[in-house]
């Protein structure tokens, strides 16, 4: 009885120990399920979340593709560019060093020629040679048009040698004088003046120029030519120079007109030599009109007389034809009259031939050019002449 009941005892308490042990396995894989299915649903809206990230990168990387091949192109392009910026910043950094270059080669030129130009000498020379290159460029001609250094007596008894003697029409001349003085002008300029040094040989300058105007009106270069008008130009070979003087003293350029001296650079030069080329042309053509028409009065005169000498031989012409049906008319009617009568006799074999007067007179004129030397009453038969019938006076004549 115990034994069974131990047994009983043993087999319920295992039954309930497998029953506690699968409530208990149970209970954890129900707890494992649950845990398992909402991980299952985090992982789900992961991927809902990933899937809806993945196509808004898509759609965002469609969006984008544009712009990426367009950063593409402005990238090369930017490459290029960078690439033409660098080939042309070496070419202008040769070229800048070429033009340093020749910016020190014309300085050093520069100071040559300021050096050269300090002698009087040469300031003289090269003055006549501005003279000379603007007189040529003007059109006009040497020994022709102008002379140069040509040597003469003023009034006062001195001996006068202007740079240029221009000469016009009619035998008149104009004088040029290219000695102006530049010699301050000049060191004015020079890299070693300051601004207060500068402002002084400036003034000096236009202080010269002004002496240089009343030696040449002292000089009255144009008493020593014939039909000169009472002026000198003082011609000053450099626009700046004769600029600067002007800015200094205003009124020089009315002194120098009040003395009888002309300032005339060489811009203004030009203008007044070309004035003087197109009063030549103008004076060569009043000239060829003046012997055209001379030519044309001589022909009007010689037509007038050839005219009286086809009159003449006109009215000889129509005598001839006068005489001519006149005797046509005499032996029609006093001649073949019996030459006929012959012929009816049969005296004569051949008949005699019949002869008729001419018709046709010689044209009048009626011009008034080959007219003019003859009297009113000639020309009025002439013109009557014209207007009547041909043939009506012959053709009366011969019937008389």
């Amino acid at each position: 009885m115990d034994l069974t009941a131990l047994l009983v005892g043993l087999v319920i308490g295992a039954l309930v120990g497998g029953l506690l042990a699968w409530l208990s396995a149970r209970s954890t894989l129900l707890a494992r399920s649950a845990g398992a299915e909402a991980e299952r649903d985090v992982l789900r809206d992961r991927v809902a979340d990933l899937e809806a990230a993945r196509d808004v990168d898509d759609t965002t990387a469609a969006l984008l593709t544009p712009l990426r091949d367009t950063i593409g192109r402005v990238e090369r392009q930017v490459g290029a560019l960078e690439r033409d910026r660098s080939l042309q910043f070496g070419q202008l950094g040769e070229r800048l060093t070429e033009v340093s270059r020749s910016t020190e080669s014309l300085r050093s030129e520069t100071a040559t020629l300021a050096t050269a130009l300090n002698a009087s000498t040469i300031r003289g020379a090269w003055g006549e040679v501005q003279l000379r290159r603007v007189l040529e460029l003007s059109g006009l001609l040497a020994r022709c048009d102008f002379d140069e250094q040509v040597t003469s007596v003023s009034r006062h008894g001195a001996t006068v040698r202007p740079d240029a003697v221009v000469n016009l029409p009619g035998a008149r001349h104009v004088v040029v004088d290219s000695k102006a003085p530049m010699a301050h002008f000049l060191q004015a300029h020079s890299e070693t003046v300051d601004e207060v040094e500068r402002a002084e040989l400036l003034a000096a300058h236009a202080t010269a120029l002004r002496r240089h105007v009343e030696g040449l009106a002292a000089k009255a270069y144009w008493t020593a030519f014939t039909r000169s008008p009472e002026v000198v130009i003082c011609f000053v070979p450099g626009e700046a120079i004769l600029a600067t003087a002007l800015a200094d003293d205003p009124g020089l350029y009315e002194h120098a007109l009040s003395r009888k001296v002309v300032l005339a650079s060489p811009g203004t030069l030009f203008a007044v030599l070309r004035t003087i080329g197109a009063i030549w042309q103008q004076d060569a053509l009043e000239q060829n009109a003046r012997e055209l028409l001379a030519i044309g009065q001589d022909l009007y005169a010689r037509l007038a007389t050839l005219g009286g000498h086809v009159t003449t031989m006109g009215q000889s012409l129509s005598r001839s034809v006068e005489q001519y049906n006149k005797f046509v008319g005499t032996l029609e009617s006093r001649v073949l009259v019996t030459a006929r009568r012959m012929h009816e006799l049969h005296l004569a074999s051949d008949a005699p031939p019949t002869l008729t007067p001419l018709e046709v007179a010689p044209r009048s004129l009626s011009a008034a050019e080959l007219t003019d030397d003859l009297g009113r009453d000639a020309r009025d038969d002439a013109f009557l002449a014209r207007e009547s019938p041909p043939g009506h006076a012959s053709s009366a004549e011969a019937s008389a």
